[in-house]
């Protein structure tokens, strides 16, 4: 291939690879040490599947800015997970966003760890690191604690059930500080449907 072409051809493929190494920097380690976080025994997916509200999250960037933070999962015919995410920006009546991804599970003898990408081949870690008996509420990091959410049935859960989630983590070795708290649905009446 003459040089020049191939010249003409690298320029396209840098220029769209600067912005994936830009969006690449991760988020502060959250978890003191280098010893992953421990995940929940096993996970009945068919219980997990449905709708969960975002209570809380470490920020990162795909999510700056977001309120009111859906995340919805069901089974696909190929035996992936689909995920449908759902924000809307700066506030309840911002104009809303979505993103569709799939995931993967990553440990089947526990279920509690999965993969998820929103593009491409890229997957990202998510493990289930406490889950409630009645599948109400979840908490998700990955092995290096960078990044966390806190997800409930309700949108409203309540101070106490977020004060015993942070609690229960800081045990864990988290670092909670600078959580974010969007703000959520007032009640899942309230959720405007899909389009």
């Amino acid at each position: 291939m003459p040089r020049q072409l191939r010249h003409a051809l690298a320029l396209p493929l840098v220029l769209l690879l600067l912005p994936l190494a830009a969006c690449s920097s991760p988020p502060r380690d959250r978890l003191a040490g280098d010893t992953p976080p421990r995940t929940v025994a096993s996970v009945d997916l068919d219980r997990y599947l449905g709708r969960w509200f975002e209570i809380a999250r470490a920020d990162h960037g795909f999510e700056r800015g977001c309120d009111g933070v859906i995340a919805e999962y069901a089974r696909r015919e190929d035996g992936m997970i689909a995920v449908l995410n759902r924000c809307w920006k700066d506030g309840l009546d911002g104009a809303g966003n979505t993103a569709e991804g799939r995931a993967r599970i990553a440990d089947p003898d526990s279920n509690a760890r999965l993969e998820v990408s929103f593009f491409g081949p890229f997957f990202g870690d998510y493990w289930i690191i406490d889950l409630a008996e009645d599948y109400s509420w979840a908490v998700i990091s990955e092995a290096e604690g960078r990044y966390l959410w806190i997800l409930a049935r309700n949108p409203q859960p309540g101070a106490d059930f977020v004060d015993a989630r942070l609690t229960d983590l800081r045990a864990r070795g988290f670092d909670t500080e600078g959580l974010i708290y969007p703000e959520q649905w007032p009640g899942i009446a309230a959720v405007p449907p899909a389009d």
